[in-house]
């Protein structure tokens, strides 16, 4: 029974050891495309916009804050054909220690509540902590930036997402309805 659940279920779900997928299900191979028996064997950094989201992404959880061995954000993805959408990622780790050792992740593609925007790796991190509520003060220094710096990529953002203030890009980049 537990296979039919795990294949069946209606969210995307893979298997990971060492960031490398070991199994995956129906709904995972749907969002990404092709079947499930295409990815077993994948390292996962393939389905990343690039090689940089992937070591970036692999640095979070290395953070001590990630080490609860439960992780969850929401970030572009690459599907098969090279298309990029919105997706949904959460995971948990079976080893808390070692969180790439064996991980459960679940993956929603969430594009229709999102348009996908080119932005350069750092307007991206520059944009999820906007969502988190930080200000540019608190960005510029995670992110060892100058406040002014961020507030330069945040103009970029207001750009790309044609809007004007920035609850308004906010509000766009999570979905909310306007």
């Amino acid at each position: 029974m537990s296979d039919l659940a795990f294949d069946y279920a209606p969210v995307g779900l893979a298997v990971l050891d060492r960031r490398i997928i070991t199994r995956c299900n129906l709904q995972f191979a749907a969002t990404f495309g092709g079947s499930a028996g295409d990815y077993t064997g994948m390292l996962v950094a393939e389905l990343y916009p690039s090689q940089e989201d992937y070591n970036r992404i692999g640095a979070v959880l290395q953070q001590p804050e990630a080490q609860s061995g439960s992780y969850n954000d929401e970030r572009i993805m690459r599907r098969r054909s090279g298309e990029l959408f919105w997706c949904r990622v959460r995971g948990r780790s079976v080893t808390p220690q070692a969180p790439f050792q064996v991980g459960i992740w679940s993956f929603a593609d969430i594009s229709e509540d999102r348009p996908v925007v080119s932005l350069t790796p750092r307007e991206r991190e520059v944009a999820i902590l906007t969502c988190k509520g930080l200000s540019a003060k608190e960005i510029g220094k995670q992110l060892e930036l100058s406040y002014r710096t961020v507030e330069s990529h945040r103009a970029h953002l207001l750009q790309k997402f044609e809007a004007r203030k920035l609850p308004e890009l906010v509000a766009k980049l999570t979905g909310m309805p306007l």
